[in-house]
């Protein structure tokens, strides 16, 4: 007998003994329900963990304690890497990562955390719930049963750690760097050795020599993961994570024994995870980069030079997943919403900023 068809037998079991007895029925018989998630962060860690957190917090409050989450840090379950094949499985119920470490299942994850040169948080948000990609999402997540889910979003993520400064795209030639996602094969182009080492193994890799740099997240979860005690140069604006969500999906099976109301719960307070997490980080990255500046390290901007060595490995990298007939309705569902959604912020939230600036400075 499986896991899932245990439960069910023994819950269906419970159920029978507690009609024939005055004693209450069991949590589950009266439908409750403990979500086991699998995370790919560390307890603690600065703006992912605490998404996850408040994603927990959120669906207990929501659903009156019927419906739970036991979240597991990485090693206390599977790795943090593990996650997805863990939940696709049913080893797991849902994990909360970012999709973008599991190109190497399909590419077409990489657009429900980030592409280079791709959307703003906001942007996301609009594909997401307005532009069919949470449908997309779903499609996806058929092919290995789950549900999709986002849960969070980092907002622009910095462009990373450095030992020494890049003066040309050439600088990135041999160098040791973690970036995950298509990102990452974008440096790969540029000659750089890419590696996609979990969070909670960064400070080490960088600190013995393992990396030469490294793109986290930005200033806050930057800072509290101890960057700047080993790295001086930081790059404040990256191309590949303009706007990065974060996932809570679910596995298929799981999402579909649940009721209407617990299905909802967990949507919406996913939703509200996603906004939640996005205006902690931005609430905080300002005073946090100051922070970081006044222990030495010196913010910088890549030249124009290496952004155009960014963009034209970025088309190619795209191009080649376009083979793959999801991942191009993917993309040119994701591209479709972004253009409509530039065509207005441009005239307005990104002019009226420059007016902004322009007329009271800062």
């Amino acid at each position: 007998m499986d896991r899932r068809s245990f439960l069910r037998a023994s819950t269906v079991g419970a159920g029978a003994a507690a009609a024939a007895s005055t004693l209450a029925a069991p949590a589950y018989a009266q439908g409750n329900r403990t979500l086991t998630m699998v995370t790919s962060w560390p307890r603690g860690f600065a703006v992912l963990d605490d998404a996850a957190s408040y994603l927990e917090t959120m669906v207990a409050e929501m659903s009156g304690g019927s419906l739970t989450i036991d979240k597991k840090a990485p090693g206390e379950l599977v790795g943090a890497l593990e996650v997805f094949d863990a939940v696709s499985s049913g080893q797991a119920d849902m994990y909360h990562s970012a999709d973008y470490y599991f190109i190497g299942q399909h590419p077409g994850y990489a657009y429900f955390t980030a592409v280079p040169f791709g959307g703003t948080a906001q942007e996301v948000s609009n594909w997401y719930y307005h532009g069919g990609g949470e449908e997309l999402h779903d499609e996806l997540g058929q092919i290995f049963n789950l549900k999709g889910l986002l849960a969070g979003n980092s907002g622009s993520q910095s462009g990373g750690w450095f030992r020494n400064e890049i003066n040309s795209a050439d600088d990135f030639n041999g160098l040791k760097f973690r970036m995950p996602g298509l990102g990452g094969k974008v440096l790969g182009k540029l000659g750089a050795s890419v590696q996609n080492i979990p969070g909670g193994e960064l400070y080490q890799a960088l600190s013995s020599g393992a990396l030469d740099g490294l793109e986290w997240v930005g200033p806050m979860a930057d800072e509290r993961a101890g960057f700047q005690e080993v790295a001086k140069v930081y790059y404040t604006a990256g191309f590949h994570e303009p706007g990065s969500a974060l996932a809570s999906s679910v596995n298929l099976d799981v999402w579909n024994e649940l009721s209407d109301q617990h299905k909802a719960i967990l949507r919406y307070a996913s939703m509200a995870t996603t906004q939640y997490q996005l205006a902690e980080t931005l609430a905080n990255n300002g005073a946090a980069l100051a922070r970081l500046q006044a222990q030495g390290v010196k913010t910088l901007q890549f030249s124009d030079d290496v952004w155009d060595a960014f963009g034209k490995a970025s088309a190619e990298v795209m191009d080649e997943n376009m083979g793959d007939e999801l991942f191009a309705k993917i993309r040119e569902s994701f591209e479709a919403s972004l253009a409509n959604s530039a065509a207005w912020i441009n005239k307005s939230d990104g002019y009226y900023v420059q007016q902004r600036i322009r007329v009271l400075g800062g």
